[in-house]
């Protein structure tokens, strides 16, 4: 049987912990970021690779300033799946349900992580209530057998690349 291969792309707002995520599901992952007032940020992209038994998947994050929108949009060209990493400890803005809405205008299949769910002054129960038409999983962008196994979910209900969505059964 011949590998399945997917493009997932991360997105989110700035400081939500798309670069963990990826950092923690492919140690080797590639990231371009530049100082800034908060710290660093991310500028180009990151990327990764992830083995999850036969299939290979291909996460690319993308920045989480609102100056970015054109690299989203080259970043997200034929993915096939899309991860909205949400912060918990930050109110759920504009900028968050912008990014939300265009996924799903575009027919997108995704999921929520919500990140820091398990901080000091987390919400996790606003975003999942803001998100709940979606699939919503409380996911650490810190614990990687966590993101491994909701990564795993989630791309259990996806075609392999370039071949459309699958319709998960039930």
């Amino acid at each position: 049987m011949a590998e399945e291969k997917y493009k997932i792309v991360v997105f989110g707002a700035f400081g939500a912990g798309k670069s963990t995520l990826i950092q923690t599901l492919d140690p080797q992952a590639q990231h371009i970021e530049a100082d800034c007032a908060g710290g660093t940020t991310t500028v180009a992209l990151d990327y990764g690779r992830v083995q999850l038994g036969d299939k290979r998947v291909y996460l690319y994050g993308t920045p989480g300033q609102e100056r970015f929108e054109f690299a989203r949009g080259i970043i997200g060209k034929g993915m096939d799946g899309a991860i909205l990493l949400v912060d918990a400890t930050a109110p759920v803005d504009e900028f968050v349900c912008h990014l939300h809405d265009a996924i799903a205008l575009e027919k997108i299949p995704f999921i929520v992580f919500v990140n820091k769910y398990d901080a000091v002054g987390a919400q996790p129960g606003a975003v999942r209530e803001r998100f709940s038409g979606a699939a919503v999983k409380d996911v650490s962008s810190l614990d990687r057998k966590g993101a491994r196994d909701a990564l795993g979910v989630f791309i259990g209900t996806l075609r392999p690349h370039g071949t459309g969505i699958a319709i998960p059964p039930g």
